[in-house]
């Protein structure tokens, strides 16, 4: 009796051997043959796989590009000319302006029907505060120039509402909020009879 139970172990194990060997080789199979895994060429294993990524990732990074692009770095304009215009005439544009606001004010919300704020009926006041000019200097990797200093006072006019779902359901309006940035637009000026080469926009 006891070999005639042992063998009959030995049986039932083969078989569920066997059943997850060909389940295994089955799902190998599906993987290889639904185009998630290269089958010709250079394989990359598992590696191969896609794998799921938010927008989030993708759209910080397209921001993050044109932040640099626009609004991090520090002109070099040519020579002041004698009698022109000395002023500067580019004021912050619309979206400078609400991405300095956003960051100095930021959105703490998040959780529909729980806690949401929204922003509405943006109006923003741009208004020159300082614009002078320093004498000229050498600057390292630039040369002479002279700095160019331009200040702008930055008021965004809005409506605010906060609106609470737990644990008492309330909504806060502000009709009248106020934000005050100040943001500098301060480039440079080269100095000098300047040759920047053929491709140079002065």
């Amino acid at each position: 009796m006891c070999v005639e139970a042992i063998h009959k172990g030995i049986k039932m194990l083969n078989s569920k051997y066997y059943k997850r060997a060909t389940a295994c080789l089955l799902a190998i199979a599906a993987m290889t043959s639904v185009g998630c895994l290269a089958t010709h060429g250079v394989s990359m294993g598992i590696l191969s796989v896609p794998i799921p990524v938010s927008p989030y990732h993708q759209t910080k990074a397209e921001d993050d590009h044109w932040v640099r692009e626009r609004y991090s770095k520090v002109p070099i304009l040519g020579p002041v000319a004698a009698g022109g215009p000395h002023a500067a005439l580019d004021p912050p544009s619309n979206d400078e302006v609400m991405r300095a606001f956003m960051k100095a004010h930021p959105l703490k919300t998040g959780i529909p029907f729980l806690y949401d704020i929204q922003r509405n009926n943006v109006r923003i006041v741009k208004e020159k505060i300082a614009d002078y000019i320093d004498p000229p200097r050498f600057y390292p990797m630039i040369g002479p120039a002279q700095l160019h200093h331009a200040h702008y006072k930055c008021t965004v006019h809005y409506s605010e509402i906060v609106y609470v779902g737990w644990p008492v359901p309330h909504t806060l309006v502000d009709e009248e909020a106020v934000e005050v940035l100040y943001i500098d637009h301060n480039h440079l000026h080269m100095v000098g009879n300047v040759d920047g080469g053929n491709d140079s926009p002065y």
